[in-house]
């Protein structure tokens, strides 16, 4: 194998995005070798633009000989059942987030990444930011010292109706399996854990359908306790203008990451603890120094991630964002929902039976319903 054949599954905005830079060569190891899509007119559309056969059935394209991985780009629901497939069919997999709806889907998708010889990886492209990445650096070099508190604000994720009504399973409980922590914040999630690991409980408040004609959630006020501290994070896709503020403090002094671009370190010369333990002065502070971190590297975004997948199943490189890890962010999102239905704090792992029966009572219930006419 020379260059890994990509096939597509979903023509929507994401999958013709990740079709148009593999047919351009943006990926030097990759080529694209088939589309698939449910939509004839899509479908044509894309064999038109790119030249490749195309498939109206999937199993079909894994068993055409065409592919060596497959890139699944459809509604969140497939993503299980295509996954496992795509394994069974002896394919290397990449999926768009978020992994799964519900726990026990994306441990079928675990499981049988596991069994397999195949690479799975999961298209959480911002950890490769460069502004992210260096938080991450500088969490890891220890320089805030002990975490005392993180408040992420990130309500510039506006999404107006007419994105809601773009395609029929947007916006609802049974097409889409919820909204704004299932479809635009698993990225931030992913962040979350990723810079301070998993929380051990979540308390959330969510308002659903407040700004849109939508049965899922478009706001979320919530609380992640971990051990030495509690954090809150703050979404919404009806706010316009949005912030995007993440704050971290610690011992040593905070960071402060706006609009994903501007990182600054207000950074104590003393640990506070420290100067705490031995400043006598009763309106003392211990000195701080402003410092502006610069921010250097491409963001190369989707094809970054793709990249990487296919050096990985070329060259065995490691994969920088393992499928496996779609289950933490999920596992938060999930929290944050059986919170706000219960009205209750939720432990983490949560419980996987009890999310899955209070998600088929939102699908039975709901005013939009796509699947479940």
């Amino acid at each position: 194998m020379n260059k890994v054949r990509y096939g597509i599954i979903g023509l929507g905005v994401m999958g013709t995005g990740h079709a148009k830079y593999l047919s351009a060569g943006e990926d030097p190891n990759a080529v694209l070798a088939a589309v698939c899509d449910n939509s004839p007119s899509a479908l044509e559309k894309a064999e038109k633009t790119f030249g490749v056969p195309g498939f109206a059935d999937y199993k079909e394209m894994y068993a055409s000989g065409l592919i060596d991985a497959v890139l699944i780009a459809t509604p969140h629901y497939s993503h299980s059942e295509m996954t496992v497939e795509g394994f069974k069919a002896g394919l290397h997999v990449l999926s768009e987030k978020p992994a799964g709806v519900y726990t026990a889907q994306v441990q079928e998708m675990n499981d049988a990444a596991a069994k397999s010889d195949k690479k799975f990886g999961i298209m959480f492209l911002m950890r490769l930011y460069p502004a992210f990445a260096k938080v991450k650096k500088l969490l890891e070099d220890g320089e805030l010292g002990a975490i005392k508190r993180v408040s992420w604000v990130v309500t510039d994720w506006y999404r107006p109706q007419a994105y809601h009504n773009s395609s029929p399973w947007r916006g609802t409980w049974d097409g889409e399996g919820g909204g704004l922590l299932i479809n635009q914040c698993p990225h931030d999630l992913d962040l979350w854990q990723w810079f301070f690991g998993m929380p051990d409980s979540v308390y959330a408040k969510i308002a659903f359908g407040k700004y849109y004609d939508i049965d899922v959630e478009d706001e979320v006020t919530a609380f992640l306790s971990h051990p030495g501290f509690t954090g809150t994070f703050i979404a919404s896709t009806g706010e316009a203008p949005g912030t995007n503020r993440l704050e971290i403090a610690g011992d040593m002094g905070k960071l402060v990451l706006t609009d994903n671009s501007k990182l600054e370190f207000y950074r104590n010369i003393i640990s506070e603890r420290e100067y705490n333990r031995t400043n006598t002065s009763s309106m003392a502070k211990p000195e701080c120094w402003k410092c502006e971190i610069p921010i250097t590297g491409e963001n190369l975004a989707h094809k970054a991630v793709t990249r990487n997948f296919s050096e990985a199943v070329l060259f065995d490189k490691p994969l920088l964002i393992p499928g496996e890890e779609g289950m933490k962010s999920l596992q938060i999102s999930n929290a944050m929902h059986l919170s706000a239905w219960t009205g209750s704090e939720i432990s983490l792992p949560v419980d996987g039976d009890l999310y899955y029966k209070m998600l088929q009572d939102k699908i039975k219930n709901a005013n939009r319903k796509v699947f479940n006419k």
